[in-house]
């Protein structure tokens, strides 16, 4: 793909939408290319601008999935209100309004002991999901100018304390005794979460890439040492990647936590991008890993009522001369959005531009 040198007349606001994650108004401006072209061009390691994810990302998570009618999170053309339920595993979650998701009621696992795992877990008949019936409610509904992620939550350490409570999850990836239990369930867990990614690529073409769940990790500490996550995790999440990428989908993993030991094993696992929460050195983690993964990197912060324009557009460039280099580019993080005034957005953009058209 061949891109133009920087044009001051693509700053042309050209659309405006409400501020994402409670940052300011959110501007599109003239283009060169589309947003999607530009987000599978920083996939490729050929960025033109600095990706954000407020204008260039669409999410979706369709209605014929359980899960996420359980889970409050059904994104799609039904427009389905949060209500929870049961899941695809027959668990039931309650939404929470105020927190604007699901949880399972904990202090009642529905599996006491790993062991069980093989006989309990009654695993879901995916042929009799609406498919059919969900891809023509979502006719149109993927845009074919935004790159369309697919948001897939519960993943494999998620699942797990779906049914063992978090206490129980956590000692049945330490304890030898249980470890070839949890690895059995893992294994069929992957080949079911393969099957329906091949579904959803099937009935849903227009998806770009999926953004699966599995957090790791709390406020000050991963939940458990790398080398369990290396042993007892990523096998299975590369198996899934592995399956992805042979499809033309890209892989985005939503970890939540103080990840930075673990960073080796998300590249490892085959994820090609991660938005770290911002209790992580998000600049540190670009600095050593940017080269194999998109990193969603937090800019310094600042009050936009004291921080004058000039200002906000020099922390711009700066931002934009340390993490949109051509051969390393980066994602701003997803967190940090709410330093996206409308001048450090544009400085952005631009310097961006012309450090990524060098």
């Amino acid at each position: 793909m061949s891109i133009p040198k920087f044009d001051p007349k693509e700053l042309e606001v050209v659309a405006k939408f409400p501020g994402f994650m409670g940052g300011a108004e959110t501007l599109v401006y003239n283009y060169p290319i589309t947003p999607k072209e530009a987000y599978i061009a920083a996939f490729k390691r050929h960025p033109v601008w600095q990706i954000t994810s407020t204008t260039e990302m669409s999410m979706f998570a369709p209605k014929c999935n359980p899960d996420n009618i359980a889970r409050g999170f059904v994104y799609d053309g039904t427009h389905t209100p949060p209500t929870g339920g049961l899941g695809m595993f027959g668990i039931d979650w309650e939404y929470i309004p105020q927190v604007g998701g699901s949880m399972v009621r904990p202090g009642k696992p529905f599996i006491e002991d790993a062991s069980e795992l093989k006989d309990k877990v009654v695993w879901p008949d995916i042929e009799k999901w609406d498919w059919e019936g969900n891809a023509k409610a979502n006719a149109g509904y993927l845009s074919d100018r935004s790159f369309n992620v697919c948001w897939f939550l519960n993943g494999w350490y998620e699942r797990l304390i779906s049914f063992m409570d978090f206490e129980g999850a956590v000692v049945a990836v330490f304890d030898e005794d249980t470890q070839d239990d949890v690895k059995a369930f893992f294994d069929k867990l992957t080949d079911l979460y393969i099957k329906i990614f091949d579904k959803y690529i099937t009935y849903f073409p227009g998806i770009d890439g999926f953004c699966i769940h599995d957090d790791w990790g709390s406020q000050k500490e991963t939940f458990f040492s790398p080398a369990v996550a290396e042993e007892m995790i990523v096998p299975y999440m590369k198996r899934v990647t592995d399956f992805l990428h042979s499809k033309g989908k890209y892989c985005e993993l939503h970890s939540c936590g103080q990840l930075m030991k673990q960073v080796p094993n998300i590249i490892a696992a085959g994820w090609d991008s991660w938005h770290p929460q911002l209790m992580n050195d998000t600049q540190k983690e670009y600095e050593l890993y940017g080269d194999k993964m998109l990193i969603g990197v937090a800019p310094d912060t600042f009050d936009p009522a004291t921080t004058s324009e000039e200002e906000q557009r020099r922390m711009a460039r700066e931002y934009a001369d340390k993490f949109c280099q051509p051969g390393k580019p980066s994602l701003l993080n997803i967190y940090a959005s709410s330093v996206l005034t409308p001048a450090y957005r544009e400085e952005l953009y631009k310097q961006s531009r012309i450090n990524y058209g060098k």
